[in-house]
């Protein structure tokens, strides 16, 4: 994906985050069936789990943290991108490209930590997980919008 389909994307994805954000215990209650949904997936042992969860979590908070500078850098500039300068949009730009470093950066880091706690079978079968919990979320909220 090219970078101008990325910033056109952007602006979708921090809205659906804001709904989440806004969302309150439902968002607990979706964590807690991610959890499971993991658990579950990767069949993580006691002990596994218990090195493998705060190192997630970890994670987590990194990129939630990411995405809410994404918010605030981004959430209403984007709505008056005709109101735009050239010089705001290359700061806007630089901004998007640094925080997309930061994201890249952390993800390595991550894989590096897991490493530590799960073999790297598991750390295939997490990535696959996220995805498949994410497309589950995505048709039960599209069904209860009655668009699917």
């Amino acid at each position: 994906m090219n970078l101008k389909n990325k910033l056109l994307l952007l602006p979708i994805l921090l809205y659906a985050l804001g709904i989440f954000a806004q969302q309150g215990p439902g968002r607990e209650r979706i964590k807690t069936l991610k959890v499971a949904f993991i658990t579950e997936q990767l069949s993580l042992s006691r002990e596994e789990a218990q090195l493998f969860w705060p190192v997630y979590n970890a994670h987590e908070q990194k990129i939630a943290d990411i995405r809410k500078k994404e918010r605030q850098q981004f959430g209403g500039r984007l709505a008056n991108l005709s109101q735009t300068s050239p010089k705001e949009a290359e700061v806007m730009v630089a901004t998007y490209a640094k925080l997309q470093s930061e994201k890249h950066a952390v993800e390595q880091d991550f894989i590096a930590d897991l490493k530590e706690v799960i073999p790297a079978l598991k750390i295939i079968k997490l990535f696959r997980a996220e995805e498949s919990f994410k497309k589950k979320l995505l048709q039960q909220y599209q069904k209860r919008r009655g668009g699917g």
